[in-house]
């Protein structure tokens, strides 16, 4: 291990062969840590924490405090933070809440400096949450997508795979799939081409997706009735079966379109 003198290293947490630490960070008794993580200066680790392996924390991250909800009573909940993220200057991460409540982070996940996760939240894989992306409580960001900087996210919002937001929006519904939003609040402009043709998504099912967006949100036809126009003409592709369930499972209503 390569752990500076000054940082404070609690004997009971579970810690890897390879482990670096920096100037002046702690970590908590209950913390695992995964082989090839490196801790910048400054960072604090604390609580029911597991973090993978290759992980990468810089400077004044804090990683596993109590959670920020009134609620809470001292409950034992936890945080699991999967292998090969980035975790930028002076992110925080919060455990769940409530006895046994948790949050998850996927893996290959940058977050950039400043960004918060809230407890309960649940985060795919290699998703991008960028400088001061903010997360309330219990919401769920699915693989790959992508959150811009400054941007708020309400507590129990879904946001879909492969969805970006634009910079300083305010979402407070649901983020369809392959979507691109901005806004106060946030409202569907299109969908996210760039981010589909980088997961190499077929040019049939781009058109697909497409198609049903136009329908969706720039028709004038009612949510419920766009849906229907869909499934009634076509033999769907997994993906615009996805992106219908999405909308009919949405808890807080999907954000509408510009038209």
């Amino acid at each position: 291990m390569k752990i500076h003198p000054t940082a404070i290293v609690s004997k009971k947490a579970e810690l890897p062969f390879d482990l670096e630490v920096g100037p002046y960070s702690i970590i908590g008794d209950n913390v695992k840590i995964g082989e090839g993580t490196k801790i910048g200066a400054f960072c604090v680790i604390e609580g029911n924490t597991t973090i993978g392996k290759r992980c990468k924390i810089f400077t004044g991250a804090v990683i596993g405090s109590i959670p920020q909800d009134l609620k809470y009573k001292g409950e034992k909940s936890f945080l699991e933070i999967g292998d090969d993220n980035i975790i930028r200057e002076y992110c925080t991460f919060n455990p769940g809440t409530g006895e046994g409540g948790k949050t998850v982070v996927g893996n290959g996940n940058l977050f950039m400096a400043y960004s918060h996760v809230a407890h309960d939240c649940v985060i795919g894989n290699k998703c991008v949450i960028a400088n001061v992306g903010t997360l309330a409580g219990h919401v769920t960001i699915e693989d790959q997508a992508v959150i811009g900087g400054l941007v708020a996210i309400h507590q129990f919002v879904r946001v879909g795979k492969l969805s970006i937001i634009g910079g300083c929006s305010k979402v407070v519904q649901d983020i369809p799939p392959f979507s691109t939003c901005d806004g106060h609040p946030a409202r569907v402009y299109g969908i996210n081409l760039v981010g589909l043709k980088r997961a190499n998504t077929d040019p049939s099912i781009i058109r697909e997706i497409s198609y049903c967006f136009k329908i969706i949100f720039n028709s004038g036809l009612s949510m419920k009735n766009a849906i229907k126009e869909i499934e009634s003409k076509r033999d769907l592709p997994s993906e615009v079966v996805y992106l219908i369930d999405f909308i009919k499972n949405s808890a807080r209503g999907v954000c509408r379109g510009i038209r």
